[in-house]
C-alpha cells in the first residue's frame, strides 16, 4: 500500500474533480459510457487508500448541475451507473467502514435513486473509518443560492437576526455543514479550472492540476500528491517568518 513521506503531514480533507472518463473511453474507441464505468471503479480504489494515506475525509465530483446538458443517453447512462455503485458497493462501503453522503440537489434526480442514496447514508452513518461525500447534481453556485435562500427564510421568520448574520451563519446551511472545509482540491485530465466545485469551502484549499485521465490516477498517484501537500506552507492569508 503506498504512503506518505512519513516527516510530510497528509490533508485531512481531499475533494476531487474526477475528470477524464469520456476522453480516456474515447481514446479506446469506446462509447463514453465505458470511461464513466472504469471510473467508477478507480473511485473505490482510492477510498480504500485513503485511510493508510491519512485522509479522514474525501469528496468527489460525480455530477455537475451543468451535466444535464450532456446528451440524454449519457446522462441516462449516468443514472443507470450512480444505481448500480450505490447497490453494488453498499454492504463492502460498509465493512471497510466507510460513511457515505451525499451532497447536492436531489429534487431533479429520480426518486428510486434518492431513496438509494438515503439508504445508503443510514446505513452507513455510524461508521467513521473514512467519511466519502459523493457531489451529485451539485454546482458550488447552487449550493450556495439554496443556502441564502434557507438563511432568508430563517431571517424572515425571526428566528435570526440579520444583524449578526456572518459567513459562519452561511455555512451552516450549506450542504457541507458537518464537514471540514476542504485543505487539497486535486482536478485529474490536464484541465486547470474549479468547474463551480466546493467554491465557498475551497476559499483557502491547496490545488493540484494533474494531466492524468481520471481512470488512470492511482493510489500510487493520490500518495504522491498528498506527500508534495504535506512539504507546502499554508497561510491562509497571513505573512508567516
Amino acid at each position: 500500500m503506498p504512503a506518505t513521506d512519513a516527516s510530510s503531514k497528509a490533508p485531512d480533507h481531499v475533494a476531487i474533480i474526477m475528470d477524464g472518463n469520456g476522453r480516456w473511453a474515447t481514446a479506446r474507441g469506446r462509447p463514453r459510457l465505458f470511461g464513466h464505468q472504469a471510473g467508477a471503479r478507480r473511485v473505490s480504489e482510492i477510498v480504500e487508500a485513503c485511510p493508510d494515506l491519512g485522509v479522514q475525509y474525501l469528496t468527489i465530483f460525480a455530477f455537475s448541475t451543468e451535466n444535464w446538458k450532456r446528451t440524454q443517453a449519457e446522462v441516462s447512462g449516468l443514472m443507470t451507473l450512480f444505481r448500480r455503485y450505490i447497490l453494488k458497493e453498499a454492504q463492502r462501503l460498509l465493512a471497510k467502514g466507510v460513511r457515505v453522503r451525499f451532497i447536492g440537489d436531489r429534487n431533479r434526480l429520480d426518486p428510486k435513486l434518492v431513496q438509494l442514496m438515503d439508504d445508503l447514508e443510514a446505513l452507513t452513518v455510524a461508521n467513521d473509518n473514512v467519511h466519502l461525500t459523493i457531489a451529485l447534481n451539485y454546482g458550488g453556485r447552487d449550493e450556495v443560492t439554496r443556502a441564502t435562500r434557507r438563511l432568508a427564510h430563517e431571517v424572515a421568520a425571526g428566528r435570526i437576526d440579520p444583524d449578526e448574520v456572518d459567513a459562519e451563519t452561511l455555512g451552516r446551511f450549506l450542504d457541507t455543514h458537518t464537514l471540514p472545509d476542504p485543505d487539497l482540491v486535486i482536478r485529474t485530465s490536464g484541465e486547470a479550472r474549479i468547474s463551480n466545485f466546493l467554491l465557498w469551502q475551497s476559499a483557502y484549499a491547496e490545488y493540484e492540476f494533474v494531466d492524468t485521465l481520471w481512470p488512470d490516477f492511482s493510489a500510487d498517484a493520490f500518495a504522491r500528491i498528498l506527500a508534495k501537500f504535506g512539504k507546502r506552507e499554508r497561510r491562509y492569508g497571513a505573512v508567516i517568518g
